[in-house]
C-alpha cells in the first residue's frame, strides 16, 4: 500500500539513504531538514522523483501536513556538530520531538524517533540491553545530545500512553556508509579520510575503547522493519550490529584495506567518551525478524570507495580551478 510519509532530517546521512529506500518501494516522501548538517548533495538525485518533495523547515518550529508516518530523524548526531551548538542541540531534540508528536496526534500517524545508543552514556553493563537506564553525565559536554535523546524518549512514550499516539522507538549504534559528512568527526569517516590522505591516522588513548559499526543499509532495513511492525511494539529496540571492535583494530583494517602508508598517532581521551559500546539485539531478532548482514570488511569497501571518489573529484575541482 503506497503511503504519505515525512521524513525529518531528511537530507542527512541516515535520512537520505531512508528517503530512497523508502521512494523505491513506491511510497511519496516529504524531506524536512533545515541543512544544520544535512546537504543538499544528499538527496539532488532524487529532486527529479514526482513522488519526493523537499521542504527547508526547522523541526524546532511547528510544522502542519497530512502524512501516514513520520520519520523523526532531525538532530545533529556527531560531536563535533552537536557541542557547536549545544543549546540548538538539544532544542532540535526536545522541541522537535513535540512538534511532531503533537502532528502525530492530531493527524493520527504512526511516528519513529531515531534515537541513539548515546542513552546509555558511557555504560556500566556490557554489552547493553534495552532495559539497561544507562550511566550519562547530565552536565558534561556530551550532554547536550545523550539527555537531549533520553527526553525525547520520554516524551514520544508520554504521547503514547496519555494520548494512544503510535510509536516506534530505535536506538541506533555506530552506523556508517556513503553519504557520512567527510568533517563530521566521526571514527569512520575520520580514519578513511586520513588514510586515502596518507596522514596520519589519529587514535583516542591507546585505541582500546570498543564500538560495534553497523553498515547503513542494515540500519535502514530495521528502521522500516521497526515501523511496520505491529502497535503492540513501540521499542525501545537497539538496532546495531552486535560485533565489537577496538578503535585500534578499525584503524589498521581501515589502513589494511586503503593501501594507505599512513602511521597511527595517540591523543588523550575526551571527556565523557564511552569506553564500551555494543548492543544486545535480542529484541530487534525476535521482535522484528532483523539482523544486521553486511560484514565490516564489505562495508568498509564500500564507503572506502565513495570517500575515493568524493576526494578525487575535489582534487579535480581544486585543479582546474
Amino acid at each position: 500500500m503506497k503511503k504519505r510519509v515525512l521524513i525529518t532530517g531528511g537530507a542527512g546521512f541516515l535520512g537520505s539513504h531512508l528517503c530512497e529506500k523508502l521512494l523505491n518501494r513506491g511510497n511519496e516522501v516529504i524531506c524536512l531538514d533545515n541543512y544544520f548538517t544535512g546537504s543538499k548533495e544528499n538527496i539532488l538525485h532524487l529532486l527529479e522523483n514526482p513522488h519526493f518533495e523537499l521542504i527547508r523547515h526547522d523541526v524546532t518550529m511547528p510544522f502542519f501536513i497530512e502524512v501516514d508516518e513520520i520519520y523523526n530523524l532531525a538532530c545533529p548526531a556527531s560531536p563535533i556538530h552537536y557541542q557547536y551548538n549545544p543549546i540548538k542541540t538539544i532544542k532540535t531534540s526536545v522541541m522537535g520531538a513535540i512538534n511532531m508528536l503533537g502532528l502525530a496526534k492530531r493527524i493520527k500517524a504512526k511516528i519513529l524517533q531515531a534515537s541513539t545508543s548515546e542513552v546509555y552514556g558511557d555504560p556500566e553493563i556490557h554489552p547493553q540491553p534495552e532495559d539497561y537506564w544507562g550511566n550519562v553525565n547530565p552536565l558534561g559536554p556530551r550532554a547536550c545530545y545523550d539527555e537531549g535523546k533520553r527526553c525525547a524518549e520520554t516524551l514520544f512514550m508520554n504521547y503514547h500512553q496519555q494520548n494512544d499516539v503510535q510509536i516506534k522507538i530505535m536506538r541506533i549504534f555506530n552506523t556508517y556508509g556513503p553519504r557520512m559528512d567527510m568533517n563530521d568527526g566521526r571514527v569512520v569517516s575520520n580514519f578513511i579520510v586520513q588514510a586515502l590522505k596518507g596522514e596520519d591516522i589519529t587514535i583516542y588513548g591507546e585505541g582500546k575503547q570498543t564500538r560495534s559499526f553497523c553498515y547503513v543499509d542494515d540500519n535502514i532495513k530495521g528502521m522500516i522493519k521497526l515501523m511496520e511492525s505491529g502497535d503492540e511494539i513501540t521499542g525501545p529496540v537497539n538496532i546495531g550490529n552486535p560485533h565489537e571492535f577496538t578503535i585500534r583494530e578499525l584503524a589498521e583494517k581501515v589502513i589494511e584495506l586503503t593501501g594507505s602508508s599512513s602511521s597511527l598517532v595517540e591523543r588523550p581521551l575526551p571527556q565523557d567518551d564511552p569506553m564500551q559500546r555494543q548492543p544486545v539485539i535480542k529484541r530487534a531478532v525476535n521482535e522484528l525478524d532483523w539482523q544486521p548482514e553486511v560484514g565490516l570488511e564489505e562495508g568498509l569497501q564500500k564507503t572506502i570507495g565513495y570517500f575515493r571518489k568524493l576526494l578525487n573529484s575535489e582534487s579535480l575541482e581544486r585543479a582546474t580551478h
